[in-house]
Formats: C-alpha cells, sequence, structure tokens
C-alpha cells in the first residue's frame, strides 16, 4: 500500500464493486452506478476525467495502465470523494485487447479492512501453540484446527493440525470423549454457546498422563442460515487444575484430620483423604507403643509397627500385601530415611524391586501386586517416629514424582500431630481408666449371705469419666453390705474424690452404723471437706450419690438408704420385678436433711440390681429410647439365668447401646440365706449362776457341728461376754452362735455402752477381759441394735467340716 493511503478507518460507501472502463490514456470512458457511489461524482462528471484525477496517489496507476492485454494488475489505492476524505479501495485493473477505443476494465471496491483483519486473526489462533482451535462439522468430526494443547502429545509445527475427518474418540479416551462430544452436540443442536466448561481429556495414547482442558464453544451458520458445525476452543489448564486439586487435598486433610482423638479413626481419616485423589492404595502403620497411647520409642530397623488403616481405590486390598491388624517391622533400607524424617520415593516400582532383591516379607511390605510406583513418609512429631504413610499408585495412572512430595510431606505433617494429640488424649484416658478401675474391688466376690457381680464401664471420652464406683462389704454375723455411688463432676479429681469416698463408707461400715446413720456421717464429712478444700466443678465430692444397703442372710432383713441415688430393682425368686420403694434423700455436702431407711425381707435367690443414673431412662423420656425399661430388661436378664455376672453382661448389652457419655458402674447381688441349723440361740437372765449353763450349751452345740476342737476357748470367750453383760448391763442377756466360714459368738444386752478395749495394770482386778478376746478371735467388735448392743467374735475354723447343705 501506497504511503499516501489513508488509514484504517474511513467509512465504506455503498454500492458494492464500481465498474469503470478507460480508453488508452487513462480517461475514463463509461462507469456503472456503484463508481458514482463510490467517489461521489455523477457519470456525466466522471466520464472524460482521467483516472489519475480521481486517485488520491496518481503515480500508482503508472504501471498498472501500461500492462499487455490479458495481463490482470491489482493494487490498493484510495479513491477522492467529492464529500468527504479519501476512501481505501481495492482495484483490479484488467487491460482489453486492443482494436477499440476501450483500453482498461478497472473493478474497484472499497478496501474490506475489517475481513482482512478477521482473517488474520483466524490464522493466528490456529497457529497458536497453547490455544486449540478446532472446526466441527455437523458430524462433530473434524473440519480444521489444531488440537495440541492438552490433546495432541507431540507439538506439530506451526500452522499443522490433525488431519480433517477424526472424532474426539479418535483422539481421547472413551470416557473423556464421550462426555466432550455430548457438550459439543448439545451446542450444535441448541446454539447456546459453551463458556469455559472443565474437563479431563486424557489422550489415548498416554491414558495414565492427566491433562485437563476447559473448552468454549459456538454454532457456526452461514449468511442463509443453515448450520455448518461448531467451533471449539481448548485451553489447557492442567496446571492450575492440578495446583487446585493440591489445594482441595490440603484443605480436606486440614479439615477432616485431627476432628476425633482416637489413634485409629485419624489413622483411617487419613487413608480416606488420600485416596482415590492422591494415591490408588494407601497403609498406615503406627508403632504399637503409639497405638497404645505410650510414647513412640527409637525407629530403628526391627522396630515393630502395626498396620492401623488401609484404604483402596476399588474397595478391595491387595490379598499380597499385610492387613489391617498384622503387625510389620521397619527394614534396615528404610528406616534410616524416615528416622531423619525423609520421604522415600520410587517412581518405577519395578526398578527398585531389580535393585532391592526383596525378601517374601519386604515384597508384602512394599510391592502390592497391582503398584507401579511408591510413596513412603513417615509420621513424624515433636521428634518422634509414630509410624508410616504407604502410597501406592496402579496402572495407568501417573507415577508419583518429586512434586507430590512437598504435598505428601504437608499432609502428613498435619496427621502425625493429630495423630500425637490421639496417642497423649488415649494415653490420659487409659491413666484416668486405670486409677478408677484400681480404687474399685474384685468385679466377683463369694460372700455366705451374697453372691455378688459389679461391672464399671468408663465413658467414652477422657471428659466423661468420673467418679462412679461399687463395693460390696463383709460386716460383722455373715452380714453384707451393697454400696453403689457417683461423684459429681469428671476427671480424675473426680476419681480422686471417689477414692476418700469409698474409703469413708468401709471405714463407717465397720463400725456397723445402720444405713441412714451412715450416710449421715458421711453427708457431715462432705460438708467438711467442701469447707476446707478448694472445690472445682470437676473434684469436689459435694454432689456425690450414694445408696447404702444391709442384709442379714440369718433373718433375710434387708435395710437401704439413698443420698440422692436412684434405688435398686429387686427381683424375687419366684420372678416378680419391681424398683424397691426408696425416698433418696438430698445428695451428699447439702447437710442437715434426713435419710429415710428403707426395710424389706429377702428370701433367699432374690437379686438386687444397683446402677448408676447413666443406665436409668433421662427424666421425659420414657424409658429413654429403649424398647423396654430397664426394670424389663433386669427382669429379663434374671430370666435368662446364670450367674450374677452374667445377670450383668446382659443387663448392659440391652441397655447400653453404644458407648456411654458418662461413666457407669452396676452391682448385681444374689442373695443367700444361712441354713437353719447353723445358729443356735439362747437367752439369759441377769444372774451369774447363768454364766455356767451359757457355756454348756455352747458347748454342746459345738459337738453337734462337729467343732469340738474349738470348745475350749469359745467357753472362755461365752464365759467373759455373758459376765460382762450381767455385771454392766442387766437382763435379757442373749447368746447367738453361727457356724459359717468362720464360728462367730454373739452376745446381746440392753446397754447403748460401747466396750473399750484397755490394758489392764498389774495391780487391777479386772479389765482384761477383752483383751483376753482380742487374742483369743481374729476379729472381734460390737454393734448397736434397736434394743441395746451386740458384742461379736469370730474364730477360724480352718479345718472344720463343711456345713450340710439346707433341707430342700
Amino acid at each position: 500500500m501506497n504511503p499516501s493511503t489513508p488509514p484504517h478507518g474511513a467509512g465504506r460507501p455503498p454500492g458494492g464493486v464500481a465498474v469503470l472502463v478507460l480508453d488508452g490514456d487513462g480517461t475514463v470512458v463509461r462507469c456503472t452506478a456503484a463508481a458514482t457511489a463510490l467517489t461521489g461524482l455523477s457519470a456525466r462528471e466522471l466520464r472524460g476525467r482521467p483516472m489519475t484525477d480521481l486517485a488520491a496517489d496518481p503515480g500508482a496507476w503508472t504501471g498498472p495502465l501500461d500492462g499487455a492485454a490479458g495481463e490482470l494488475r491489482e493494487l490498493r489505492t484510495a479513491l477522492l470523494r467529492r464529500d468527504g476524505p479519501a476512501v481505501a479501495a481495492d482495484v483490479v485493473v484488467v487491460p482489453l485487447p486492443a482494436g477499440g477505443r476501450e483500453r482498461f476494465l478497472v473493478a474497484a471496491a472499497a478496501a474490506a479492512e475489517h475481513e482482512a483483519e478477521n482473517l488474520a486473526l483466524v490464522r493466528a489462533l490456529f497457529d497458536q501453540e497453547h490455544i486449540g482451535l478446532v472446526l466441527y462439522g455437523p458430524d462433530l468430526l473434524t473440519r480444521q484446527g489444531n488440537l495440541r494443547p492438552g490433546l495432541h502429545g507431540s507439538s506439530p509445527g506451526r500452522g499443522t493440525g490433525p488431519p480433517p475427518g477424526l472424532g474426539l474418540a479418535d483422539l481421547l479416551v472413551p470416557q473423556d470423549a464421550a462426555a466432550i462430544e455430548e457438550r459439543l452436540a448439545r451446542v450444535l443442536e441448541t446454539g447456546e454457546p459453551l463458556n469455559g466448561w472443565e474437563h479431563s481429556a486424557r489422550r489415548l495414547a498416554a491414558p495414565g498422563e492427566e491433562r485437563t482442558l476447559s473448552l468454549s464453544a459456538f454454532r457456526l451458520r452461514d449468511p442463509h442460515g443453515r448450520v455448518l458445525g461448531v467451533a471449539a476452543v481448548f485451553t489447557s489448564i492442567t496446571e492450575q487444575h492440578a495446583a487446585q486439586r493440591r489445594l482441595a487435598l490440603l484443605y480436606a486433610a486440614a479439615t477432616r484430620l485431627g476432628r476425633t482423638l482416637d489413634v485409629t479413626r485419624n489413622a483411617e481419616e487419613l487413608v480416606g483423604v488420600l485416596v482415590p485423589a492422591f494415591a490408588d492404595l494407601a497403609s498406615v502403620d503406627l508403632s504399637d507403643a503409639v497405638s497404645q497411647g505410650r510414647e513412640a520409642g527409637r525407629f530403628v530397623p526391627g522396630t515393630v509397627l502395626r498396620r492401623t488403616a488401609v484404604a483402596s481405590a476399588d474397595g478391595t486390598w491387595p490379598a499380597d500385601a499385610y492387613q489391617r491388624g498384622e503387625t510389620v517391622r521397619a527394614r534396615e533400607v528404610e528406616s534410616e530415611d524416615l528416622r531423619e524424617g525423609r520421604a522415600v520415593l520410587a517412581p518405577d516400582l519395578r526398578a527398585r524391586r531389580e535393585a532391592l532383591k526383596p525378601d517374601a516379607e519386604r515384597l508384602r511390605l512394599q510391592f502390592p501386586a497391582p503398584a507401579s510406583s511408591a510413596l513412603f513418609v513417615p509420621l513424624h512429631a515433636r521428634g518422634s517416629v509414630l509410624g508410616v504413610l504407604g502410597l501406592w499408585r496402579t496402572g495407568e495412572r501417573e507415577p508419583f514424582a518429586e512434586d507430590d512430595v512437598p504435598l505428601i510431606e504437608e499432609i502428613a505433617s498435619r496427621a502425625a500431630l493429630s495423630l500425637e494429640n490421639a496417642r497423649r488424649y488415649t494415653s490420659e484416658l487409659r491413666t484416668v481408666e486405670t486409677l478408677q478401675r484400681s480404687l474399685l474391688p474384685p468385679a466377683d466376690a463369694q460372700f455366705s449371705g451374697a453372691e455378688t457381680a459389679g461391672a464399671y464401664v468408663p465413658a467414652s471420652s477422657a471428659a466423661g469419666i468420673g467418679g462412679c464406683w461399687y463395693d460390696v462389704i463383709r460386716l460383722s454375723s455373715t452380714r453384707v453390705a451393697f454400696v453403689i455411688g457417683d461423684v459429681a463432676g469428671h476427671g480424675l479429681g473426680a476419681t480422686a474424690a471417689m477414692g476418700r469416698l469409698r474409703t469413708a463408707v468401709q471405714t463407717l461400715a465397720d463400725l456397723d452404723l445402720p444405713p441412714e446413720e451412715l450416710l449421715t456421717h458421711l453427708d457431715d464429712l462432705a460438708v467438711r471437706l467442701a469447707a476446707t478444700e478448694p472445690q472445682t466443678n470437676d473434684s469436689g465430692v459435694v454432689g456425690t450419690a450414694c445408696l447404702y444397703c444391709v442384709y442379714d442372710p440369718v433373718t433375710g432383713e434387708c435395710s437401704m438408704a439413698s443420698a440422692g441415688h436412684p434405688p435398686p430393682v429387686l427381683t424375687s425368686p419366684e420372678g416378680h420385678v419391681r424398683r424397691v420403694d426408696l425416698r433418696p434423700g438430698p445428695v451428699l455436702g447439702v447437710g442437715g436433711a434426713p435419710f429415710e431407711p428403707v426395710g424389706l425381707r429377702l428370701g433367699p435367690g432374690g437379686v438386687l440390681v444397683f446402677c448408676t443414673a447413666e443406665l436409668l431412662p433421662r427424666t421425659g423420656d420414657g424409658a429413654g429410647g429403649r424398647d423396654r425399661s430397664p426394670e424389663e430388661e433386669v427382669a429379663a436378664a434374671v430370666a435368662a439365668g446364670g450367674s450374677p455376672a452374667a445377670i450383668g453382661r446382659t443387663v448392659l448389652d440391652r441397655v447400653l447401646t453404644g458407648p456411654p457419655a458418662d461413666d457407669v458402674a452396676l452391682l448385681v447381688a444374689r442373695v443367700k440365706a444361712l441354713p437353719g441349723d447353723a445358729t443356735a440361740f439362747w437367752q439369759f437372765a441377769a444372774d451369774p449362776s447363768v454364766v455356767g449353763r451359757a457355756r454348756e450349751l455352747a458347748t454342746a452345740q459345738l459337738a453337734r457341728w462337729g467343732l469340738e476342737e474349738a470348745a475350749f476357748t469359745t467357753e472362755l470367750i461365752v464365759s467373759e461376754l455373758v459376765t460382762n453383760a450381767i455385771r454392766y448391763a442387766g437382763p435379757p442377756i442373749g447368746l447367738r452362735l453361727i457356724r459359717d466360714k468362720t464360728l462367730i459368738c454373739e452376745v446381746s444386752d440392753p446397754s447403748q455402752t460401747q466396750p473399750h478395749l484397755r490394758r489392764a495394770r498389774l495391780t487391777d482386778e479386772g479389765g482384761r477381759g477383752l483383751f483376753l478376746i482380742a487374742q483369743l478371735a481374729r476379729r472381734w467388735g460390737s454393734r448397736y441394735t434397736p434394743s441395746g448392743k451386740t458384742i461379736w467374735t469370730e474364730q477360724p475354723l480352718e479345718a472344720a467340716p463343711e456345713a450340710p447343705p439346707p433341707p430342700p
């Protein structure tokens, strides 16, 4: 184009192509109407005017008008207009055959600047290396274009593209090809353009190579409205998509890891985050110490690890690999890198297998059959290696690379911290639970008056473990006490408070106090402790609930009182079940209010079930969402038969449908009665002459029982106790012998004065009776009764024969 040509931007006048006929001198002879529209001059004004007068650059016409006949010339020029600026025009000059005045035929049209730019734009798009432009026909086969970004494996030269007639199924894996073709077909059918749709576009030649495209498409139509096809623009976003996927993986790890304080659950969450997003197979191997809540030891060759969690993309863990729960051992080659906190990358497991020449154990550890690449990352936290995270990719998937290591090390670091927190929590939980269990009595106990079984179920969290306890205390004269309590609050403080209260109950029980009096003394103790010790929400004795029950197998009488604790469930030998009609008093530490006892008579074989409030329905919840009430569950458990331990397990299985929020204590007692011939009772007047009679009766009873070897000691004890009762108390005086695992001798009188053991001086004439009794008996003591007091002694009967069974 001549430099004098005006710049692009002049308006293009209507009229189409102007045709002018020139003579040999270049003068206009004839013209069409389009010429007048192009120049703004009438046909009369154009005729007879030289073409050089019409051009803004006359010199451009010298060459074309000198051409030989039939030789076509093209030029870009500018034509002057009367009513405006010059118009750029594309001109074709065709010389006519000689022989007439008309020598040249000139066809001129306003220059198509926009069309030229559009053509240049399309050409530039087809030449791009990072943008794919493809024209598809109505059959969705390629007409022309370049499919390099994300579709071709090689990079062809500029301006090249795939051969026409190819479909997406010829280039991409079937799943990706079908998805993209579906979108293009929708654009072709509806005419609605597609803008920035993202999808995988894996090549048939390399299906394991990840490639992601952003697709925009629009329908093509000719000037007559006919559909020509679809134009699609592909942009490779593989790197951006990979970065987004990495961020999503980090976000998933940050949100899912550490939500639980269970070591195993954290390991399961870790493999769940990574499979299938990052790997096809994943395992977590933790040291046994970590699994049990202990400190992780030094990670050395031979360290025992336990496969805690596994995950597989297809849901099936390889049979040739170590299974969940099995133990594995760190090997020499791997342990050094893992101990230093370095990941072990194996992009080609085949090459690694040839280099290591693995044995059977290492094959199971590192080389699952379907795996093609592997990555092993230490779970390193607070200076210790807790375990190893193993990752594998299989099949055609792109192998692990160095770029994957920083990402997985970041996730492994988060996972290790959550596992360490869970380990510490587990250690704390087990410490509290161990302390709690150490303060409880043995689960099962056998007494002459009852067969018992206790159960303790810790809470599902350390925050829920508190001060629940149960106890069975052997009292004098074959009587037995049942205790159950629940300290308010949770944690170590509540456990310590429970230990103190259990000790206090045992001490008070040794005084043989009635249940209501024992709870009164226990309440006083709680008040004093509350006044002298700082109270926190989880360590105070104030608010403790406690129930104390005493059963006498000789008489079958049972009495109990409660400080805020629910009454037990009683099942009679006939199978009748009811909750004992006991009105609980206030919890301990409140003070002031009395505790009301309740008395009842139990037949042999009756079952008492004491339980803490966690096993009872909540207020307003009916049976707490259960199909049956606790009484019905106890009845079903007792009807099923078995020992108290079996009954307790059945009750817990039926009532506890999941881990309890608070700890639970349960005590099951099946009462028994002593045979009628295992006791003997006499009553005497307050006369010194009865002392000899009492000795004779006792000796005769021992002979009937076959306990003649205990006669001498028993005579001394009976003589001393009866004499003291006559001297200091008065009538009536009772003497009772009980044959059990020990020989029990009881003397009762109406006096409320308790005897005291003291050491008599050499000059004293008396005061040696109780001292003598303390030397002869294994145990002795006294207790208040409604009518006075009873002094009792116990003598061992190691060689005594078994008592005959009671009559049916």
